[in-house]
């Protein structure tokens, strides 16, 4: 078995969509990024890379790349499954958490793991939390949004 932990963050800004877990939430700010800038796809992201030894999400999906330019963050979460399976590893477990003061998440988390799920992890595999930060920092403050994930790998 092997574990890893992936973090995410960005900022929002007038002119964007906000996704996130591969969901298009009614907002009036999106995360800027190169990608659809989806904290939560990348924080699984980065946690399963962490798992398999294989570095970050920037190694992989370089936002130097054209290639990567708004691209879906749960065709990345795919290829990157596509890249743990060649590695002969499973997911046994997500566990994650989306830290946003606005919009109110729970709502959508049902529909944010069955879009990860499509993504090729067990829906019974994904757990997803929504938090606020209390008013405090960058995120309470309302100028982002992060998210942070963990992910258990068993060898097939």
């Amino acid at each position: 078995m092997r574990i890893g932990i992936g973090y995410d963050s960005h900022r929002l800004v007038e002119g964007r969509k906000l996704i996130i877990g591969g969901v298009d939430i009614p907002f009036d700010k999106g995360l800027a990024g190169h990608s659809d800038a989806d904290v939560l796809c990348h924080a699984i992201i980065d946690a399963i890379l962490g798992a398999l030894g294989m570095g970050d999400i920037g190694r992989h999906f370089p936002d130097t790349d054209n290639k990567w330019k708004d691209a879906s963050s749960i065709v990345l979460l795919s290829n990157v499954i596509d890249l743990m399976k060649e590695q002969h590893y499973e997911i046994s477990w997500i566990d994650s958490i989306v830290i946003a003061e606005k919009p109110k998440l729970q709502p959508h988390i049902d529909e944010m793991k069955k879009k990860i799920s499509g993504a090729g992890i067990p829906p019974g595999a994904i757990h997803i939390k929504a938090k606020t930060n209390e008013g405090m920092g960058f995120v309470g403050k309302g100028e982002g949004i992060a998210a942070q994930a963990v992910c258990l790998l068993k060898s097939l």
